[in-house]
Parts: C-alpha cells; sequence; structure tokens
C-alpha cells in the first residue's frame, strides 16, 4: 500500500466533499461520512487500521482535542444571557431532557449498559452551527426562528462537549476500585491543568511575549502538548483539560481569540475532512445494519419525542407561536462534534468490555446521517406548511458605510428590509449604528466575515463604498451565497467611461441606473435630498411622477407581495402600477437654497 497515496487521496476527497457541501449550502459532515462509507466498508479501498497502524488512535485523539478546544473557545458566559430565555433554556433544560429522553430509550431498546445509555444520550444532544447554518439559509425561517436555532447551536456545542467528556470519564473511573474518587481525580486535574494552561497562553500573549506569526502555530502546540501531558498524568483527563481551557480563554478579558480562532477554523477544515473520511472508513456494515428497525425507532424518538419536549419546555412562558415551536422542534441535526467524540471513545471503552460499546459508532453515525438527511430533506415542506417560511432573502448587505449607503439602508430599513452595513472604519459603522442599523465592523470579504457575518434573511448586495477593488471583491465573493442576479455596484466616477477587461468576470448590475455615480448620489445627498415614497397607480403613473419631480434618482420599487426591485442598467423607464417607488428627490426648494446660499458667499 502506497501511504502517502492514501493520505493525500483522503486529503483531495475530503476536500472535495467541502466543496460540494459549500455549492449546495448543505452540512458538510453528510457528505464526509458518505464519502468514508463508500470507500471504506463498501468498496473496500480504505483500512485505516491497516493505513496507519498504531498511529491511527494518536492521530484520532489529538484531532478530537484540536475540535474540543476549538468548539470550547466560542462558549462565552455573557453570549448565553444575550440571546432570551428560549435558547438559555434549551442549552440547559433541553440538554437534560434530551439526554435523559434518549438514554432512556437506548436502554430499554438495546438492552445496553446504563452508562453507554448515558455516553449517546450526551453524544446526541448536540446541534451545532455546521449543520445548523447550512440548513437555516436554505430553508429561511423567519427571524425568531433563525435566531433561535442559530444561536442554539453556536451555544449548545461546548455545552454539549462537556457533557459528554464528563460521562466518559465517570464510566472509564466508575469499573475501577474507589471510582469516585478516581472520576473526582480527573475532573479536578482537568480543572487546574486546564485553568493553568489558560493563564500560562492568556500571560505571554497580552504580554507580547510571542511575536504576531508564532501565536496561532504556538496555540496549537500548547494545546496539543498539554492533551498529552494531561492524559499522561490522569489518564484520559486530556479532553476535560483542553476543554476547561478553552472555555476560561473564551471569557478571559480581553484575550484576541478572533484570530486564533480563524487559524483553527482553518485547520478544522482540513481536519474535518481527513478525520471523518478515517472514521466512517472504520465502520463495519454489519454493525451498521444491525440497528435494524430498532435503531429507526430510536431516530424516530430522537427526533420526535426528544426533540420536541425538550423545544416545550424550554418555550414555557415565551411568546413563541405553535408554528414556531413546530417548526423549532424539526430542525435538530446532530454534527461533527458527535461524529467525531463517539468514534474516539468507543475505540478507547473496547478495552473496558462493557454491554453495547460496538452500538455507539452505529447509533450516532445512524442519528446524523438521518437527522440531517429527513430534517434537511423536509425543511422547506415543513416550513412552507406551517406558514414560518420567508418568501425570499430579501435582506441587503452594504459594503460600505457612507452617506450615501447610510441613507439608502435606512430607506430599505423603514420599508421593512433586513439591512446590514459593512466598513472596516469604526467612525463609518459608528455613524450606521446612530441610525439604528445592523453592522459588520471589518473586511466583509476576509475569514472573519465567513464566520462572524450573520447572512440569514439577506439575499442581495449593494456594493457601494468609495473602494472600487473592494466592490469587484465583494461581488465576486458573494455571487455564490446570494446568485448573480442579487449582486449589484455603484459606479464610481472613474468607472463611467471605464470598460472593464473582465466582462465575464464582472458582469455588473449597476445600481440605479448607467449613468448614475457615487458622486452623483452624495452630491444630492450634501444638498439635503430627501427619500421619497410614492405609491405608482394607474391614475398616478411614472410618467406624471417624472413631470412633477425634476431631479431624482429612482432607488428601487416594491411590489405588493414586499418583493424587492432594485433599479438598474436594465430599467426600461416603466413601473408597473401597484409598486411603491422610492427615490432620491431633490425637491425645488432645496435646489433654491442651495443657490441663494451661493450667491451670498459670492456677494460676501
Amino acid at each position: 500500500m502506497d501511504t502517502a497515496l492514501m493520505l493525500s487521496g483522503i486529503i483531495g476527497l475530503g476536500i472535495a466533499a467541502q466543496w460540494l457541501a459549500w455549492y449546495l449550502k448543505q452540512p458538510s459532515i453528510l457528505f464526509l461520512l458518505l464519502t468514508g462509507i463508500i470507500i471504506g466498508p463498501v468498496l473496500g479501498y480504505l483500512n485505516p487500521n491497516e493505513m496507519l497502524g498504531d498511529l491511527l488512535f494518536p492521530f484520532i485523539s489529538l484531532g478530537v482535542a484540536v475540535i474540543l478546544f476549538e468548539g470550547s473557545l466560542t462558549l462565552e458566559f455573557e453570549e448565553i444571557k444575550q440571546h432570551g430565555t428560549v435558547v438559555q433554556k434549551l442549552v440547559t433544560l433541553g440538554v437534560v431532557i434530551t439526554i435523559g429522553v434518549v438514554a432512556l430509550s437506548t436502554y430499554f431498546l438495546f438492552d445496553v449498559d446504563p452508562l453507554i445509555a448515558l455516553l449517546f444520550g450526551a453524544l446526541v444532544c448536540v446541534t451545532g452551527p455546521t449543520v445548523i447554518i447550512p440548513l437555516l439559509r436554505s430553508v429561511r425561517p423567519n427571524k425568531t426562528i433563525s435566531n433561535i436555532l442559530k444561536w442554539e447551536g453556536i451555544i449548545i456545542d461546548p455545552i454539549g462537549a462537556i457533557a459528554v467528556v464528563l460521562v466518559y470519564e465517570y464510566i472509564i473511573s466508575e469499573g475501577k476500585a474507589n471510582g469516585l474518587l478516581i472520576f473526582g481525580e480527573i475532573v479536578a486535574l482537568g480543572l487546574i491543568l486546564g485553568m493553568l494552561g489558560a493563564w500560562v497562553l492568556a500571560s505571554l500573549i497580552k504580554r507580547h511575549m510571542l511575536p504576531e506569526y508564532l501565536i496561532n502555530v504556538f496555540t496549537l502546540s500548547f494545546v496539543l502538548l498539554l492533551f498529552s501531558v494531561s492524559n499522561h498524568i490522569e489518564h484520559e483527563s486530556g479532553l476535560l483539560t483542553v476543554t476547561v481551557m478553552g472555555v476560561a480563554l473564551a471569557n478571559w478579558k480581553d484575550f484576541p481569540k478572533d484570530h486564533i480562532l480563524e487559524f483553527n477554523e482553518s485547520l478544522t477544515v482540513l481536519l474535518i475532512s481527513v478525520l471523518f473520511i478515517v472514521l466512517a472508513a472504520r465502520v463495519e456494515l454489519e454493525n451498521l445494519f444491525s440497528v435494524g428497525i430498532t435503531g429507526l425507532i430510536l431516530l424516530g424518538i430522537v427526533m420526535f419525542i426528544a426533540r420536541p419536549l425538550a423545544v416545550w419546555a424550554s418555550s414555557l412562558g415565551s411568546s413563541l407561536k405553535l408554528q414556531e415551536k413546530l417548526m423549532i422542534s424539526w430542525i435538530g441535526p446532530r454534527g461533527i462534534v458527535a461524529a467525531a467524540i463517539s468514534s474516539l471513545f468507543a475505540i478507547k471503552l473496547q478495552e473496558y468490555n462493557i454491554k453495547g460499546v460496538e452500538l455507539l459508532v452505529p447509533l450516532v453515525f445512524m442519528v446524523i446521517i438521518g437527522t440531517v438527511t429527513i430534517q434537511g430533506l423536509g425543511a422547506k415542506v415543513v416550513a412552507r406548511i406551517l406558514g414560518v417560511r420567508e418568501p425570499a432573502s430579501t435582506g441587503v448587505l452594504f459594503i460600505g458605510s457612507n452617506p450615501v449607503a447610510l441613507k439608502i439602508a435606512k430607506s430599505l430599513k423603514d420599508q421593512g428590509f433586513e439591512v446590514i452595513v459593512a466598513d472596516s472604519v469604526y467612525t463609518n459603522i459608528a455613524k450606521a449604528r446612530m441610525k439604528g442599523l445592523r453592522t459588520y465592523y471589518g473586511n466583509p470579504v476576509s475569514e472573519h466575515a465567513e464566520s462572524h457575518l450573520d447572512l440569514i434573511g439577506i439575499g442581495n448586495l449593494f456594493a457601494v463604498h468609495v473602494d472600487r477593488e473592494l466592490n469587484m471583491l465583494s461581488e465576486l465573493h458573494y455571487r455564490h451565497e446570494f446568485g448573480s442576479k442579487n449582486i449589484f455596484r455603484l459606479k464610481l466616477k472613474k468607472e463611467v467611461q471605464h470598460t472593464d477587461n473582465n466582462k465575464s468576470l464582472f458582469n455588473s448590475h449597476w445600481l440605479f441606473g448607467d449613468n448614475v455615480t457615487y458622486a452623483k448620489l452624495a452630491s444630492m445627498v450634501s444638498k439635503k435630498a430627501r427619500i421619497k415614497v410614492t405609491n405608482i397607480t394607474n391614475n398616478y403613473t411614472y410618467a406624471h411622477y417624472k413631470a412633477d419631480n425634476h431631479q431624482f434618482v429612482p432607488l428601487y420599487t416594491i411590489d405588493k407581495d414586499h418583493i424587492l426591485h432594485v433599479i438598474t442598467n436594465e430599467f426600461n423607464d416603466k413601473i408597473p402600477a401597484g409598486r411603491k417607488l422610492v427615490s432620491l428627490v431633490l425637491e425645488e426648494e432645496q435646489l433654491e437654497e442651495k443657490s441663494d446660499s451661493t450667491s451670498n458667499i459670492a456677494f460676501t
């Protein structure tokens, strides 16, 4: 066997699966697991035990340690308080209910050891942002549902990981003499080493004792070293240690976690791509099929009993409607934490000869594939039946927070559209916030924006920055996300006579018409032009409107279904009756006022 060829092939297949998931806007875990199962037990091309030998277990262990550290680095306690009581209850009470219902069901259906049933319940209580967010963008549930599901996925990821690790630590200590004492030692060591590791790392970085280019790789090596040292001191305590360290750093004041997260997320994409294919390739088809009808019954309990019970209990006293509760109950796909940890723990628990441990991985994989597939395919239909699906993502992402952008963004918000204004200059963002607009402070085409810019409800891009290159980059960057027909760019003065050499790349829809530039709109805004909203009817047509308004720029129209229609260079100078026209208008008195002030200055 050519090991180098196999490893490079796995990496290639993993990245291809990630690309396919991005292209189809679906969770990547589904394609990775299916790839591993196909090239492993189905076709027999990949045998991880044979390929990696004694390195298999350390590779999986270190990979899971990095995934848990990255997940726990996102758990900010203040964040839990900021997203309403429903989210708070879902990640606390909801977790307990899910674990309890699933654990009891597994115990009675499969007659496994109670601790294995408890571990399985803890594993499948976690959803996670990597599976939730692509689903939300595809399904488009209303804002209330989207926000609850999104923040539940982000916050429950590390909380569920902690629960799983604690159950596992109890299992490995329970079979020994003084089991509770050993469990206490493991937890104490994890807490002490994790907090100590967080203090050391935070101190080194905050005191600038590490050069900028070494911070990310130093953090990675430090996490892996601490994990191994902890395991060496007390068997199997490493996962708890790195999880505690991640949570501590997430809540450490002024710790620059965003830069570390960006690096770790890039590394995790590669790590997950390889790890999940390897893990799926180890699954034995006999075990996968052995769960049979009983396994499908358990999947039904997870989806249709445990999840709704958790949602209903968590939403008591809230303003959620029945349809919203049902939709939240439907969406609960399991993801990365469950797949990674179950496979690792299944390997580690084999030596303990616990009843039912061989069913752990097949059951987890069945729940992951079942929930992602069934809920993913059925979510649009369910949302449509319940009437909680938005007709389209009609919100607008503005690139640039200049006076022109703010004027148009405020008009859209006033008309009931979601708006986000993105800019890397803080004073510009501050002005947007003063107008009550949602903002993103940073580069909208950066890796940071990929993970922090919330695009749920956003379906259009208005590139109105004064930096032409940033506008063009934004057009390319968001074309797949929004579709080329929903990408719009405002001409700058130098682009009026400019012909793009890359027309195939930049077949831009010019905002508000061919002859409208940023300079023209900025001049009108400076002259105190105002936003004017007018209903176009059979009795008052667009021709009448033009006769009544001598200096104006039509911006967009809104039809009776509240669909946004942007005025572009393809505008045919006709607006159907029944639409609402929104324009930037310079009134006659404003023109006269400007003329008078100019005369006074000249006279003086």
